[in-house]
């Protein structure tokens, strides 16, 4: 994605920063399939007694039991294969059951009301899961301009992700053929419940 406005992230909340970390990693995991160098970050990881704290930990091991070789052969059959991966990270495939549907009209409708723009050299269509991810970072940090409000974000999050992102992240959870990335599922799960949760205390 390509963004309008800049905004210094430094001044933003320690709470708002780890949210927005934690959606530009799903972003990067998504996005591609992570080097011996990322995942040798991944690999590092710590986190609390908490259910999220407990799926990034998940995450650490899953990246200390693999390599760049074995991840990028699982991302590739998992979301690319031959004319089509096992799964499919769109919002209009999970809301609508066909891509280029409504959901990603009215998203491309918001991005336009937001300052966004999708780069150049980007193919896939912005409802995918990772370009949503990267896109709440955005919103948190200021990338579009001036962070936006929890309010803004809540509509952007429940319109756009929240809907069915859940889904996708069980999904992935569950599929045979995903190891390191059914880590990545319980990652985004439980992240996207206590995004949920937090935009409900803060209502």
């Amino acid at each position: 994605m390509s963004v309008t406005g800049e905004h210094d992230p430094s001044a933003l909340p320690p709470e708002e920063m780890q949210r927005a970390q934690l959606y530009a990693l799903l972003a990067h995991l998504l996005a591609r399939p992570p080097g011996g160098a990322f995942l040798a970050a991944l690999a590092a990881l710590d986190g609390d007694a908490s259910p999220l704290g407990q799926a990034l930990r998940g995450l650490a091991d899953a990246a200390r039991g693999t390599d760049a070789a074995a991840v990028e052969e699982e991302f590739n059959t998992l979301f690319i294969g031959v004319g089509g991966g096992i799964l499919s990270p769109y919002g209009s495939y999970y809301l609508t059951g066909f891509l280029h549907e409504k959901p990603l009209a009215e998203l491309r409708g918001d991005m336009a009301l937001l300052g966004i723009a999708r780069a150049d050299e980007v193919k896939e269509p912005e409802d995918h899961i990772a370009a949503l991810a990267e896109m709440m970072t955005g919103l948190i940090t200021g990338a579009f301009g001036d962070p936006a409000d929890l309010g803004e974000q809540r509509r952007f999050f429940d319109r756009h992700i929240g809907s069915w992102a859940g889904r996708f992240f069980s999904d992935l959870e569950s599929t045979p053929s995903a190891a390191f990335y059914r880590a990545v599922g319980t990652l985004g799960r439980r992240y996207l419940e206590v995004e949920e949760k937090a935009f409900d205390m803060a209502a």
